[in-house]
């Protein structure tokens, strides 16, 4: 997949974007994060830093403000939300720490005006905009792949990421699905890994004595290569690894492929989803007709184009894709506004 550059990027948004500088030039975005203790939420707070910040330089809008919650907490975000409504934020974008858990705040933000575009981790409040892929898709996926590429089938150990949060719940539920519909398959294990490569190395780490000869590794990203890093320590042989488009994945996946044929996959959602958020918000702010649920493809990459993305993504962070005002354009028409 195609990268588009920093400055297509800008071209794109700001080209596209005469129209809305007339009608939003005086708005204010802020973004609610739940969390930022990986390297995809890291590469997340960069692009939406990237994209808003020439934004504003343009008049596009008058301000874009990230603010970070800690670990992952839903009453200090809700509390957060409470809090920019009463800055006066035209519109807040988030990525939720729970998908039920937040709809008091956003229904109180929606009631003042205030314009609520979830990502990510999504919100069920009728009155927010949602961005999302198709989560329980993308786990099913990944099992599909396994069944393919291991015909005879295997014990898997599934990691998953934090606890309680929507994308971990679907991205599980899909693995699940795709072990019932294949048949080949049987988790033995599994461990949260929080998304982070430090967390998923211990985790697996503790659970390996425990555990049959493992065929595959299940995974939702940023715990592919703390994986590895387990199973070689233990002095098992390494499974296949499904990785999560991070760098350290996509290093590690290269060597072992140059060293010995190694063949996997890696998928994700693209970090700068945040900036297809921002550029959400913004059309809603416009005046534009945005359907409430918008849904975004998710970032494969396979063994044939494993280098180009490797290429692509800076050491420390994820293959990713940043979104101009065109693409939101696009994503809405596409979902029938």
């Amino acid at each position: 997949m195609r990268l588009p550059t920093a400055i297509v990027v800008a071209a794109l948004a700001i080209g596209a974007g005469n129209q809305a500088v007339a009608d939003t030039s005086d708005k204010r975005i802020a973004l609610s994060n739940n969390y930022a203790g990986n390297s995809w939420r890291q590469a997340m707070l960069r692009s939406w830093d990237k994209v808003t910040s020439q934004a504003v330089d343009k008049g596009v809008v008058a301000a874009a403000d990230p603010f970070t919650t800690a670990e992952n907490q839903v009453t200090e975000q809700a509390a957060q939300i409470q809090n920019l409504i009463l800055q006066g934020y035209d519109a807040i974008v988030i990525n939720a720490a729970s998908p039920e858990g937040l709809n008091g705040a956003v229904k109180e933000a929606c009631d003042a005006g205030v314009t609520v575009v979830s990502f990510d981790g999504v919100v069920t409040e009728p009155c927010a905009w949602r961005i999302a892929v198709d989560f329980k898709q993308m786990g099913k996926d990944e099992v599909l792949y396994l069944a393919d590429k291991l015909p005879d089938g295997g014990n898997l150990l599934e990691i998953r990421g934090l606890a309680g949060v929507f994308v971990d719940d679907e991205i599980s539920a899909g693995i699940h699905e795709g072990v019932a519909e294949t048949g080949k398959f049987k988790i033995v294990g599994s461990v949260h890994g929080n998304w982070a490569q430090d967390v998923s190395q211990k985790a697996v780490a503790g659970i390996l004595p425990s555990l049959p000869e493992i065929a595959a590794v299940v995974t939702q990203g940023g715990d592919g290569y703390g994986a590895a890093q387990a199973f070689k320590a233990a002095g098992r042989p390494t499974p296949v690894i499904v990785m999560g488009n991070r760098h350290d994945e996509l290093t590690w996946w290269k060597e072992q492929k140059d060293a010995s044929g190694y063949e996997t996959m890696s998928v994700s959602i693209a970090p700068g989803v945040s900036t297809l958020a921002f550029w959400v918000a913004q059309q809603v702010l416009d005046g534009q007709d945005v359907p409430k649920d918008l849904v975004v493809p998710f970032l494969r990459i396979d063994q044939g184009n494993l280098e180009a993305n490797l290429a692509n993504t800076e050491a420390g962070g994820v293959a990713n894709v940043e979104y101009s005002l065109e693409d939101a354009k696009a994503v809405i028409a596409a979902a029938g506004g």
